[in-house]
């Protein structure tokens, strides 16, 4: 039985591990970067060492480190969170081989999903609808340019390891392909270690919908539905809601059971989310696996009652899994804002540094998954999410509603945010009216006036 868990990651997400563990009469052990010592998680853990300075190749990145610090505090289990080495193979396997859980999918589910072309294999397999493209990674540009015709322009050029919409571009055109090839290589090779991309077709203006999949190490594997993440800023997801205001309950069945299928295709262990295109005939596309829990996951969690950490805590101990997919019950509605340290006025440029007032907001169906506070300084070696704003209510309106009224309330001064942008959208009869897609973002800002969305902080 697990007793003990070591926490390899940072900000939000390990503080709400810190609390699922302290809920289950679990110990825990923190590591840290030097920039990251006042953080809450530190703070709240029962144990905490530090792994190397800031920049993250040199601590949260480093799984020698990480190991050697679970080795020393006699930890049982390692959970990874989202991002850093959550998806990372070699480092799972590491984990298994000195005997200590690794509190997610096998080493084996990693490496196979993390590879997206050899993914949209095992979709395939599954028989779950993929999208047009190539077969393999490839590094040659006239092999590529030559699938990128065949299937018809406009395609996108992906990185084989990527994620966070690094190592992405597309080309709209022959004459535009070389040059966004080399650059998606470029930037593959810089984010990953991993320079191969694969081309597909781009399906323009889609919905991008994800379905949340629990799997237990006796074979049952259930979906606890989908969160809509079409509201993104260069292919990062800025706002989450389930369930989607677009699918259909015969929809939402089909790519349930898509989503499951694939799961057993490459025998999956523990949360992870099937991510899905959807375009406006209602046809949808495999594009990736998650292997780890998500950012959004609180958005199912507040939508369907289930906590979701304790639960792939409780997979990791080898709990059978106590519900099955008639019991999944979706009761209300749920909206997730990522409050980012960033000036959406600047192109979205991080904005670091000290936070002198924050106030979040409170009340009846609100949520707040932070780990800043008055006086903490936002770093600026990592991500800029700062703080998941989650509303909730029986209904869409009512949700919304609710979460213009707590952006309005939620006060950080210091730093820009991207908390006036979240509050323009809510306000935006496209987003109201359930019609956004992943172009959503570019339109919003070409037709908005700036001095509605800008952090004048």
């Amino acid at each position: 039985m697990i007793q003990k868990i070591l926490i390899a990651n940072r900000g939000e997400i390990a503080l709400r591990i810190v609390r699922a563990c302290r809920e289950l009469g679990i110990k825990t052990l923190a590591v840290y970067s030097e920039a990251d010592e006042q953080s809450l998680h530190v703070q709240l853990a029962d144990e905490a060492i530090c792994i190397g300075p800031a920049p993250s190749n040199q601590s949260y990145l480093k799984a020698d480190r990480i190991i050697s610090a679970a080795e020393i505090a006699d930890v049982d289990a390692i959970h990874p969170g989202y991002g850093f080495l959550s998806e990372n193979a070699e480092f799972a396997e590491q984990c298994e081989s000195c005997n200590i859980k690794f509190i997610g999918p096998k080493s084996e589910a990693i490496r196979l999903m993390g590879d997206k072309a050899m993914a949209k294999e095992v979709a395939r397999k599954a028989k779950a609808p993929v999208i047009p493209g190539s077969e393999g990674p490839i590094t040659n540009e006239k092999e590529a340019m030559k699938i990128a015709k065949s299937i018809g322009f406009p395609v996108i050029i992906k990185a084989v390891a990527g994620g966070g919409g690094k190592g992405m571009r597309l080309a709209h055109n022959a004459m535009a392909f070389a040059r966004e090839f080399e650059t998606a290589r470029i930037e593959a090779e810089k984010a990953f270690g991993n320079g191969a991309v694969y081309v597909e077709k781009f399906i323009e203006n889609p919905r991008h919908i994800e379905f949340q999949l629990l799997a237990d190490e006796h074979g049952k594997i259930i979906h606890l539905g989908e969160r809509d993440c079409s509201v993104q800023r260069r292919y990062q997801k800025l706002i989450e809601e389930a369930p989607s205001p677009f699918l259909t309950e015969a929809l939402r069945t089909k790519m349930g059971k898509a989503a499951v299928k694939i799961a057993e295709a490459c025998g999956y262990q523990g949360a992870g989310t099937i991510e899905f295109l959807v375009d406006k005939h209602g046809d949808f596309y495999f594009i990736e696996m998650n292997t780890r829990i998500q950012v959004e996951h609180g958005v199912t969690e507040e939508v369907t009652g289930l906590d979701l950490v304790k639960r792939q805590i409780q997979i990791a101990n080898g709990e059978h899994t106590d519900i099955d997919q008639k019991d999944v019950k979706f009761i209300r509605h749920a909206i997730e804002c990522r409050i980012n340290a960033e000036d959406p006025g600047r192109n979205f440029i991080p904005c670091p540094g000290e936070i002198t007032l924050y106030y979040p907001p409170g009340g009846h169906g609100v949520r707040v998954d932070s780990h800043i506070y008055g006086g903490y300084t936002v770093p600026p070696h990592y991500d800029s999410m700062v703080a998941k704003l989650i509303t909730y209510a029986y209904t869409r309106d009512k949700a919304i509603d609710r979460m213009y009224r707590a952006l309005r309330e939620y006060l950080i001064r210091g730093i820009k945010t991207s908390i006036p942008f979240c509050a323009a959208i809510m306000q935006d009869p496209t987003f109201r009216s359930g019609q956004a897609t992943t172009g959503y973002i570019n339109d919003f800002m070409n037709r908005t006036p700036r001095d509605l969305f800008i952090d004048k902080d």
